[in-house]
């Protein structure tokens, strides 16, 4: 299946979210409980709308290579420079086919067998911790836990259990103290001081991220707090209306942090254009990025495909179909012809583990491969070998007001200094 094949057939399946063809955040503006942004709902829009105004620099006149997509992460090396970002209240969000239970335990080995890490979501329920631990145990520590910054008291219990799952980083979404829907719960959520978050780095015991920074002052804090790593991210604007988009503070907050603290970025990210250019903005400092809807959508379609293929499963697997619709027909009728990763994500697991496999993160999997592919195809159309030399000289701004924000050169303008010395000698 085609992305394209994979958001038709999602259609529907995914609550409020509408599983558009572009997920740009127009269609779901201001739908929480669901998956917009708050109030306006135009932060989601800006995120999205600013990676397109950043294009890339094409240099195709060179020898002939496979770039290497590979990172290296507190120590862990990764396939790819994208990891899937934390999840929760999926009933709440996304309708009744998954709970936050159900897609941790699909999301954690998905993107272990991809060779990148889950950030797992946390929630009121203590059993969502509880499962995400026992998932990322299972795959050996490949996966961040998230906790929410509940109470000092929960925040503690939480942290504990993360810390026997073997993970080899820890985060908080600090940001989360701003959403609506955690406000008045049990436990109660809310901000926290630098001092507060201090003994929370300290307790977790491994590098320990904060997610949620979007100024310098903020990234400061992060680093006094003993951040070993921030995500630069507005919780796709579901936190505060009428902040910036991602990008437009990235360019800031990596120059300030200078190599002090790992940094990724999050928002409006969807494509491996997209990730190709939040790597070169950022550079050398930011190291991945995270994405979260884009990890959603197949485990979704997924286990449709699963319960309608075997219906003994339907139930367990909450599967929506009782037969496969026309658009997964004309692809297929077994998972061998409907997945385009089945075969490689069988050759590396083994025939045995692969009969186990939920077609749910098969299908993430498959999602995770496309994602490398066309971040591989951006590093092969600028002559970079591996990640790390990815830089600010393979992009350029659209518009002046981008290159304003992000210090970028104007498209038009960038090679004015070379045809100078090329015209006068």
């Amino acid at each position: 299946m085609t992305y394209k094949e994979v958001l038709q057939a999602a259609q529907g399946q995914m609550g409020p979210c509408r599983a558009c063809p572009v997920c740009n955040g127009r269609a779901c503006g201001g739908t929480i409980p669901g998956p917009g942004a708050k109030g306006s709902g135009t932060v989601a829009v800006r995120n999205f709308d600013a990676w397109r105004n950043v294009r890339l620099n094409m240099d195709t006149i060179h020898e002939n290579f496979e770039p290497d997509t590979s990172l290296t992460l507190f120590g862990r090396s990764f396939k790819y420079p994208f990891f899937a970002g934390p999840v929760g209240a999926m009933t709440l969000h996304y309708g009744d086919k998954y709970n936050d239970l159900d897609y941790n335990n699909i999301l954690v080995p998905a993107c272990a067998a991809a060779g990148i890490a889950a950030f797992t979501g946390d929630g009121t329920n203590h059993k969502v911790m509880e499962g995400a631990a026992a998932a990322i145990t299972a795959c050996g520590g490949a996966g961040i836990p998230t906790v929410k910054p509940w109470d000092n008291a929960t925040v503690a219990r939480k942290i504990a259990l993360a810390r026997s799952s073997g993970c080899f980083a820890m985060a908080m979404d600090i940001d989360a103290a701003g959403l609506p829907f955690l406000q008045h719960l049990d436990p109660p959520a809310g901000s926290k001081t630098v001092e507060q978050l201090k003994e929370i780095a300290l307790a977790a015991g491994v590098p320990f991220i904060l997610k949620g920074i979007m100024t310098v002052k903020g990234a400061e804090k992060a680093i006094e707090a003993g951040a070993a790593g921030i995500v630069v991210s507005n919780h796709g604007g579901r936190v505060l209306d009428d902040c910036p988009a991602t990008q437009e503070v990235l360019a800031d907050i990596v120059a300030a942090v200078d190599g002090r603290a790992k940094i990724l970025v999050d928002g409006g990210i969807r494509t491996g254009s997209d990730v190709f250019k939040a790597l070169a903005l950022g550079a050398p400092y930011v190291k991945a990025v995270c994405m979260s809807r884009s990890f959603m959508i197949p485990a979704f379609l997924g286990c449709n495909i699963e319960g309608a293929l075997h219906p003994e499963r339907r139930e367990r697997v909450h599967g929506a179909w009782s037969a496969l619709p026309k658009t997964v027909l004309d692809i297929g009728d077994t998972p061998e012809t409907i997945f385009a990763g089945y075969h490689a994500l069988k050759e590396r697991l083994g025939a045995d583990e692969m009969a186990h496999i939920p077609y749910g993160a098969i299908a993430m999997w498959t999602m995770c491969d496309r994602l490398g592919a066309g971040l591989q195809h951006h590093m092969a159309g600028a002559r970079k070998f591996g990640v790390e030399h990815i830089d600010r000289t393979d992009i350029c701004a659209a518009n002046r007001e981008t290159a304003q924000e992000t210090g970028i050169p104007f498209i038009t303008e960038q090679d004015d200094e070379l045809a100078r010395r090329i015209v006068l000698g």
